[in-house]
């Protein structure tokens, strides 16, 4: 399945509390259960005014459809086309 960034635009999201982050990854779980396993969340970095979501699913629109379903934004998606990291630069 191929893997995507999702970059959403949430005005103080390097405030929010741990209590409303569990809220966020609830809700986020909830829909996700709901949309079967063609779609998985695999991790989330918060920065001051976004957060950057990992995902892998089998098409854009399904990144669409959870957004929608949770009332997340979803200003950017991007499919990933490859990886690099420090060795990528051994080969």
């Amino acid at each position: 399945m191929p893997k995507y960034v999702i970059e959403r635009e949430i005005p103080g999201a390097g405030n929010l509390t741990q209590q409303e982050l569990h809220g966020i990854s609830e809700k986020s779980c909830e829909v996700l259960q709901e949309m079967g396993p063609r779609i998985q969340w695999v991790e989330s970095y918060v920065t001051e005014d976004k957060v950057y979501c990992v995902y892998i699913a089998d098409n854009k629109q399904l990144i669409e459809e959870h957004a929608k379903k949770g009332d997340f934004p979803a200003n950017q998606i991007s499919e990933v086309k490859n990886i690099i990291d420090p060795t990528t630069s051994e080969a």
